[in-house]
């Protein structure tokens, strides 16, 4: 039985549970993202990762940090396989807008140790092992894990998302022109609103006021915009309905891993206009626009131009990109060999 870790559900861990499900028992265990329940949840891993240690074949763990720790260690002291998928904020250490495991002290601790002491380490995107970060100037250019860590000799092997090309699809309806849709959880929270760029994205709000903005996730956001809507989390279907009644979706994020709504989005059809972080390029390729430093005018210049050129405004472009290079079969099969399944 695999023993699953993560500090919050997300659909990363349902759709791994979905690839891992059917070919290995597996046992998820959430941990706790409040810094005033950590003790007790320390204790009560402990005592589950005890529990089911005689059935225990391997540890897995989404992001490193306090909940990798225990997993880590049983799997040292047990002789058992450990590995962690690298998402993004465990590579991370931007202090200057407030995001990063590696800001922390104690959680910078728990996250380095995770990552010494595990067998193996699946990143999403290669940006998130060793990256020059060039986006926004007032941040650190050292970013990914061998940056971070220089001494770290755990292996690392990297595992791009993939997606269900079948449910996210394009539904043939009519796209508002000039609509724009954009989905982050968190964002209420100034600091997160930042990494999400949403201030790039109220920025082009406020100078376009014919162009209408939808922004997903978080009902409590506030814009100061009349032309931005604000909604709460969706379900799968509500998001396909929306990622369909939309002509480009946004992901200027100022720092990112692997995000599953830039994917999702494109396989509906949303031409893509995302940042030059993380996996964002890798992401888009040439189907859509990135904007390679944070600067609203360069943003507003980039999307006129992006306009002008009618065959890169195309659906079927992005969705193209999806089907070719992240397909959920690809990561299911990496996945698998990599966790000695397949």
């Amino acid at each position: 039985m695999i023993i699953y870790t993560f500090p919050v559900r997300t659909a990363f861990i349902d759709r791994d549970l979905e690839m891992i499900g059917p070919v290995s028992a597996i046992k998820s265990l959430e941990f706790t993202q409040s810094p005033l329940k950590l003790p007790f949840f320390f204790v009560l891993q402990f005592f589950q990762l005890l529990w089911y240690l005689p059935k225990t074949s391997q540890y897995l763990c989404f992001f490193g940090g306090y909940h990798s720790v225990l997993p880590a260690w049983f799997g040292r002291v047990f002789g058992k396989k450990c590995t962690i998928q690298a998402g993004g904020t465990d590579c991370i250490n931007m202090p200057e807008i407030g995001y990063g495991n590696f800001r922390k002290k104690w959680l910078r601790k728990a996250t380095v140790y995770s990552f010494k002491n595990c067998s193996l380490i699946l990143p999403v995107a290669e940006a998130l092992v060793k990256q020059d970060y060039r986006y926004d100037p007032k941040i650190s250019p050292k970013q990914g894990l061998l940056n971070l860590i220089p001494d770290l000799k755990t292996p690392i092997q990297v595992i791009p998302n993939g997606f269900d090309t079948e449910y996210w699809r394009d539904l043939g309806k009519e796209r508002k022109p000039f609509s724009f849709i954009s989905v982050a959880t968190g964002t209420s929270h100034p600091a997160r609103a930042i990494v999400k760029g949403y201030d790039l994205i109220e920025k082009l709000a406020e100078n376009h006021p014919d162009w209408t903005f939808t922004l997903v996730g978080d009902s409590a956001y506030v814009s100061p915009n009349s032309n931005v809507l604000v909604l709460g989390k969706m379900n799968p279907a509500e998001l396909l309905n929306s990622y369909n009644s939309h002509q480009f979706y946004l992901q200027l994020s100022t720092s990112e891993g692997f995000p599953n709504a830039l994917g999702e989005a494109m396989a509906c059809g949303c031409v893509p206009i995302g940042s030059a972080v993380g996996a964002i390029p890798e992401i888009i390729g040439e189907t859509g626009l990135i904007l390679f430093q944070k600067d609203p005018k360069m943003l507003n210049s980039l999307i006129f131009t992006l306009f002008n050129e009618s065959s890169k405004v195309s659906p079927q472009v992005a969705r193209l990109r999806i089907l070719t290079h992240f397909s959920f079969k690809n990561r299911r099969d990496a996945l698998l060999k990599a966790l000695n399944l397949y």
